[in-house]
């Protein structure tokens, strides 16, 4: 498997790279929006190789949460790699997260041939996957929509809270969950707030609130 790639751009186009590796040249399908792919310059990869009985194909990427989603993406029932490489084209690896978080599919329609059905099996088979990408992402923002917080914020946290009593965790261990997932930037929507608390309760992170609570 080749995990990465790096060196000089011999050729470039909408998709695709050449990159120039001990003497030969390996073109490399890329998202469209690949940033720094100009003739001349040195590039490294994230890379995946696909093997089919007719071909070897190297798919590409700028960053390791790219390649992840692109995984993560072929594991989806009628999903191959062009297809997943579409989605990343359109979608950045943050987005494909927060909308399979939220099991939204209309996302995934504005790629260019994934219809409805397969938008539809992507958000699902995709939701619960992806969750550390959208609590490592707005932490920042988090904080502060967190000290100004409005009442509709603390409904529901303690509508999540409730949910989390429901399914046996303590009072303790409920309110440190939803405030370690808000403050790590968990989406506002109950949904989205009750899956990372449940995610942060079944895999506390070290030195988290939750940590020995149970």
């Amino acid at each position: 498997m080749i995990s990465s790639i790096r060196g000089e751009v011999l050729a470039s186009g909408a998709g695709w790279v050449v990159i120039a590796i001990g003497g030969m040249g390996f073109r490399v399908e890329v998202p469209t929006t690949l940033q720094g792919g100009h003739v001349g310059e040195q590039l490294f990869l994230h890379t995946h190789l696909v093997v089919r009985e007719d071909s070897l194909t190297l798919f590409g990427f700028a960053t390791s949460e790219e390649l992840e989603v692109f995984g993560y993406l072929l594991g989806v029932s009628g999903v191959g790699p062009r297809s997943a490489l579409g989605v990343l084209s359109v979608l950045t690896p943050i987005e494909v997260a927060q909308a399979a978080t939220s099991e939204d599919e209309k996302p995934f329609r504005k790629v260019s041939g994934i219809g409805p059905k397969t938008a539809k099996l992507i958000a699902l088979q995709l939701a619960g996957k992806l969750q550390h990408l959208t609590l490592g992402a707005g932490s920042a923002s988090s904080g502060a929509a967190q000290s100004n917080g409005t009442g509709s914020q603390q409904k529901v946290a303690a509508t999540v809270e409730q949910g989390l009593l429901g399914l046996g965790y303590t009072e303790a261990q409920s309110h440190a969950a939803v405030q370690d997932a808000i403050e790590a930037g968990a989406p506002s929507n109950e949904a989205g707030l009750l899956r990372a608390a449940l995610m942060l309760l079944q895999a506390p992170r070290v030195g988290g609130r939750n940590e020995n609570k149970r």
